[in-house]
């Protein structure tokens, strides 16, 4: 106990504080490598969901939308197709990257997508959905 000016007394603060706890474990290295080799099966798994949703549009639009709406299919199929190039492009590059991940991994680096890669799908992404609203609107 320390004693105050004036006479008080005042107890120490380390002696009200609770231990403090040992730090976080740093991971072992093969811990490491099973959560790196989780989040790019992951990421792959993000793949194959983005070509299924691909793979409906192309049937929704290749298919549902001209009965539904009463119109000429032709534009519609085709823009269909589109979107199941889309599903197909997405599967290949999906399973692509992920073996280039996987052999990056195993010699301890990263490769980041090629822009080219971001490129390609972001344009191709932005004609389908304009090509979508123009065909939807034009129908109408």
């Amino acid at each position: 106990m320390f004693t105050r000016r004036g006479g008080g007394r005042v107890t120490r603060a380390a002696e009200s504080v609770a231990p403090m706890a040992d730090p976080p474990a740093v991971p072992s290295e093969l811990e490491q490598a099973r959560r790196t080799s989780m989040a790019a099966e992951r990421t792959w798994l993000a793949w194959w969901r983005t070509a299924l949703a691909a793979s409906a549009g192309a049937l929704g639009v290749g298919r549902l939308a001209p009965e539904l709406l009463g119109v000429s299919t032709w534009p519609y199929i085709a823009l269909g197709c589109a979107y199941g190039a889309l599903a197909i492009g997405l599967l290949v590059v999906g399973a692509w990257r992920q073996r280039v991940l996987d052999r990056a991994q195993r010699a301890g680096n990263y490769v980041p997508p090629p822009i080219s890669v971001i490129t390609v799908f972001t344009v191709g992404g932005v004609v389908l959905a304009l090509a979508t609203i123009v065909l939807v609107v034009a129908q109408a």
